[in-house]
């Protein structure tokens, strides 16, 4: 397993899930789907450029230096995203095809999760966890 020293501010990822979460509510209440376009978007480009514009904003409104914030392991965050990249886009297709049980499915899953891990227990890290588990044990069996 390689180590990185790469990590992301905490308040930066609470950012980008609230800005999550929000937007899957907004989007159930307002019926308008393309609002998910916004942390759809947000997202791949935290995924293929390494710029995520909410976190970039939020950054502006740090008070201390970014690492004086408890630290958020970068690649755990980019297989974060992965998962609501995916969760959203599935959403969004099931609104576009007029799926809304596939609609509404992945995107209370992606708003379930973000707001989770707002709370405390990341889904995403403990689905890593077991991923990593599995793949150990396959190599050791070998």
């Amino acid at each position: 397993m390689k180590e990185t020293n790469r990590s992301i501010p905490r308040p930066l990822v609470r950012a980008n899930q609230w800005f999550i979460v929000i937007s899957v509510v907004a989007t159930w209440l307002s019926g308008q789907e393309w609002v998910l376009a916004f942390p759809l978007v947000t997202g791949l480009l935290g995924l293929f450029f390494n710029f995520n514009p909410v976190m970039q904003l939020a950054k502006l409104f740090l008070k201390k230096r970014p690492s004086e914030y408890v630290p958020e392991d970068a690649e755990q965050q980019q297989f974060n995203q992965v998962i609501a990249v995916i969760c959203l886009s599935v959403g969004l297709i099931g609104y576009l095809a007029d799926w809304m049980v596939v609609a509404y499915i992945f995107t209370a899953m992606v708003a379930l999760a973000a707001f989770v891990a707002i709370l405390g227990f990341c889904v995403g890290c403990f689905i890593r966890y077991q991923w990593q588990q599995y793949r150990y044990k396959k190599a050791s069996n070998h």
